[in-house]
């Protein structure tokens, strides 16, 4: 099967080359990074590395993804399966493979790499994170009747469903949108522990308390807006 990788990225200069390389070359076709906008040396790390680099002039998370997703649209041979990574070197690259194998199989449609499940270097997550991942899992299963334990944004998913979700989501709530669309569209969805570490530089969104508030409400409007 055929698996691509899209990793969002901005002002990630200084762990996108360790993401890309760590990423295992015999299991992936295209790695492409979505530079949204940065004002670094991300998109000429992320090609030194070995990534498609597209760009991203419109900010937000969800933006960058769907570019990504745009771009392999217009490929003549599409994925089977689409990988989301984040630029920051928390999760482990190389663990991609626990994400894919059970949709490879044809298990799965969905899954979801669980920083909850897996082992998680102290400090990894904040407080507000934790908390807050606690709050929308819960309410994703009062809500959508599937049962997650994170929204962690290592993830896997065929790419004809990525498709049938039709995502729309520009910023903070793209990952928990995916989750709501897959329950309400009954995906066999699964998790897989993965590890967590402290990222490389200052995260745009748990570092600041403007971007927790921002996120958390834009997760949880986004939990009652599909209800």
């Amino acid at each position: 099967m055929i698996i691509d990788v899209i990793i969002p990225a901005y002002n990630e200069s200084q762990s996108i080359e360790k993401v890309v390389r760590e990423i295992p070359s015999d299991k992936v076709r295209n790695v492409i990074v979505v530079d949204n906008n940065s004002n670094d040396n991300t998109a000429e790390h992320a090609q030194c590395a070995g990534a498609i680099v597209v760009h991203q002039s419109l900010q937000g998370y969800g933006a960058s993804c769907l570019k990504g997703m745009a771009y392999l649209a217009q490929l003549d041979v599409q994925p089977s399966i689409v990988v989301f990574l984040d630029g920051d070197y928390s999760d482990y690259p190389e663990e991609l493979p626990l994400l894919t194998a059970a949709i490879e199989t044809g298990e799965m449609d969905m899954v979801i790499g669980s920083r909850t499940l897996g082992h998680r270097e102290k400090h990894a997550l904040t407080i507000q994170q934790i908390i807050g991942n606690a709050i929308a899992v819960r309410m994703l299963k009062l809500l959508y009747g599937y049962t997650f334990t994170d929204l962690g944004p290592f993830r896997a998913i065929r790419y004809d469903r990525l498709l049938d979700l039709k995502m729309c989501d520009m910023n903070y709530g793209w990952t928990v949108e995916m989750q709501i669309k897959a329950a309400k569209q009954k995906l066999r969805c699964s998790e897989v522990p993965v590890s967590y570490r402290k990222r490389i530089g200052t995260s745009k969104v748990s570092g600041t308390l403007k971007g927790s508030v921002m996120a958390g409400y834009k997760i949880i409007t986004t939990l009652l807006k599909y209800a």
